[in-house]
């Protein structure tokens, strides 16, 4: 049994598993790595994924901003050939 470093959950059944293998806290759900027997530590993708979540949604508001100024330029070309 191996214990949780987020929540301190110490009845990880880790029998199934071998170092490197990833599983889940049946507490907390935080994603773990076997680091050894009976040793858990924070799989380094929990990480990686908060940080290209934030890049993309900045990346999403750059975009949109973007397509709202293309869009504006692109009427105001139309209502000038509308008025010539």
């Amino acid at each position: 049994m191996a214990s949780c470093p987020e929540c301190d959950f110490d009845e990880i059944d880790t029998e199934d598993f071998e170092e490197g293998d990833t599983l889940s806290c049946p507490e907390c759900g935080k994603n773990l790595v076997m680091t050894g027997a009976d040793e858990v530590d924070f799989a380094d993708d929990d990480e990686d994924d908060d940080d290209l979540e934030d890049e993309e949604e900045d990346e999403e508001e750059a975009d949109g901003d973007d397509d709202d100024d293309l869009d504006d330029e692109d009427d105001a070309e139309e209502d000038e050939d509308l008025d010539e």
